[in-house]
C-alpha cells in the first residue's frame, strides 16, 4: 500500500444513521445498526429502569429495547407508526434503540464534525462524539459503543442472560 492509499484511508467519510428524539436529530455509526423495525409490544421486566422497556424475541434471539427519549429525559415518548426500532449489534451483542423517527443515512467529513461543547456537569458529553454540519442541518453524533457498554451494557447483559 503506498502512502497516498493510507492517507485516504485515514480520512475517509463517515456514515451515520440519523434519527430523531422529539425535536433533535441525532446521528449514530451506520456500521453499528443491524436492522430497522417497527415497534412492537416488548415483554417487561421487572425491576428493570424505565429507559429498558422490555426484551423482544428476535429470530430466536432475545433482544433488550431501550426507549432513548426515556434515557435521555426528553418527555414521555409516544409510540405510533413513525416510531422506529434501530437494532444495533455492539460488541457481539444485540441491542434495539427506540427513537421517535429514522430520517436517512448522511455522510460526513472529518471537516464536518466539530467537537461537543464542554457543558460541564450540566449534561454528561462522555457519549458525544461532537456535533455534525451539514448544511443547515447539525447532528448530535452518538457514541453508541461508548453509551451502550457503560453501565447500560452491564444491565443488559444481566437481562438478556
Amino acid at each position: 500500500m503506498n502512502t497516498t492509499e493510507s492517507s485516504k484511508q485515514a480520512v475517509r467519510p463517515l456514515e451515520f444513521l440519523s434519527f430523531t428524539l422529539g425535536e433533535e436529530e441525532y446521528g449514530i455509526d451506520i456500521q453499528k445498526v443491524q436492522e430497522l423495525r417497527g415497534y412492537d409490544a416488548v415483554t417487561r421486566i421487572a425491576n428493570a429502569p424505565e429507559y429498558i422497556k422490555g426484551v423482544v424475541n428476535l429470530r430466536g434471539i432475545i433482544v433488550p429495547i431501550i426507549d432513548m427519549r426515556i434515557k435521555f429525559k426528553l418527555g414521555t415518548p409516544s409510540y405510533d407508526q413513525f416510531t422506529v426500532v434501530i437494532v444495533l449489534n455492539i460488541g457481539g451483542r444485540v441491542v434495539g434503540m427506540v427513537v421517535d423517527s429514522v430520517s436517512d443515512v448522511i455522510t460526513l467529513t472529518a471537516e464536518q464534525i466539530k467537537p461537543a461543547p464542554e457543558m460541564g456537569s450540566v449534561l454528561d458529553t462522555d457519549y458525544l462524539i461532537g456535533l455534525g454540519t451539514l448544511e443547515e442541518r447539525m447532528l448530535i453524533l452518538v457514541d453508541i459503543d461508548r453509551l451502550m457498554s457503560s453501565e447500560e451494557m452491564g444491565l443488559v447483559e444481566k437481562i438478556a442472560a
